[in-house]
Parts: structure tokens; C-alpha cells; sequence
């Protein structure tokens, strides 16, 4: 197995306490995630309730073509307004490791997305990555940046 990695970051003009109980909410996934995937919730979860060591979430998710998939993941680790890791248990991907971190910044707070992912298939995975793989998870990221703006606000540019 080939592992991938992408990395994104984004500021936001908003505390790192607000950014923190949006994120570690898991239901709020569903609401910076683009509709043509159908994503949904499946466990069953308080909205309020956050995310804690070997919390297991499963989703229902139309990644590509209306195809509906179970996914279930396993928050492995979280340091409360620092960072979370969620890692797949059952899914479309042989190997999924998500690193959330999250860092306070003058105005507001940086968020990093650290992800590593394998596909199964050998060769075929392979070219499933480069043909439509690793764009849709690119356009699935664009598409948070753009809705989280929406929610918070957009971080004001610096320099000239």
C-alpha cells in the first residue's frame, strides 16, 4: 500500500474555545460537508456531545457516483483546544489517519489538517488515486474552507 498525504491549513477570526466546540462536535461534520455526498451521521449522538478517546462514529457517505458506503471511525486521541485524531475502523480506505490541530493566532486561530490515507487494490488504488481519489478529497476540503468561511468569517489578509 502506497501511503498519500495532504495537508491543509486555514485562519479563522474566532477564538480557539469556538473553534474547538464546533469541531470536536462531531455532528457538525455533516454541515461542512458537500451535499452531493449525502453524508450522514449514523451513531447516535447528542448535538453537544464532543468527541473523546475511542469514541466510535459511524457515517453513511456517497463518495462517488451516488454510491452510499458505512464508514466508521475511532477518535484515537484527543488533547482538549490542541488536537484530535480520527482513524478509520471499517471503510473505503485500506488506512485513514486525520490529525486535527488547532493553535491560537493573533486575531483568531490557525487549523491544520495533517492527512494520511491508503487505498486497497494495489496498482488499481493507485490509479483510482490519481484519477479521482485525491481530487475528491481535495474538492471535500475546498469545500469546508469555503463553508467554515461562511459559518465564521474569513481571517483578514496581513501584509501589503
Amino acid at each position: 500500500m502506497k501511503p498519500y498525504h495532504l495537508n491543509f491549513s486555514q485562519r479563522l477570526p474566532i477564538s480557539l474555545s469556538e473553534a474547538w466546540n464546533f469541531f470536536a462536535s462531531p455532528l457538525n461534520l455533516a454541515k461542512i460537508t458537500p451535499e452531493d455526498m449525502a453524508f450522514e451521521v449514523t451513531s447516535d449522538l447528542k448535538q453537544l456531545e464532543k468527541m473523546y478517546p475511542g469514541m466510535i462514529i459511524t457515517y453513511k457517505v456517497s463518495p462517488i457516483a451516488g454510491i452510499k458506503l458505512n464508514w466508521m471511525t475511532e477518535i484515537t486521541q484527543v488533547k482538549p483546544q490542541e488536537y484530535f485524531i480520527d482513524e478509520q475502523r471499517f471503510g473505503p480506505y485500506q488506512f485513514w489517519h486525520h490529525q486535527h490541530h488547532f493553535k491560537a493566532i493573533e486575531g483568531g486561530v490557525e487549523m491544520n489538517d495533517i492527512l494520511t490515507y491508503g487505498l486497497p487494490m494495489g496498482i488499481f488504488g493507485k490509479i483510482a488515486n490519481s484519477l479521482f481519489v485525491a481530487n475528491k478529497l481535495q474538492h471535500i476540503f475546498n469545500y469546508r474552507r469555503k463553508k467554515v468561511i461562511e459559518l465564521f468569517g474569513d481571517y483578514p489578509a496581513t501584509g501589503t
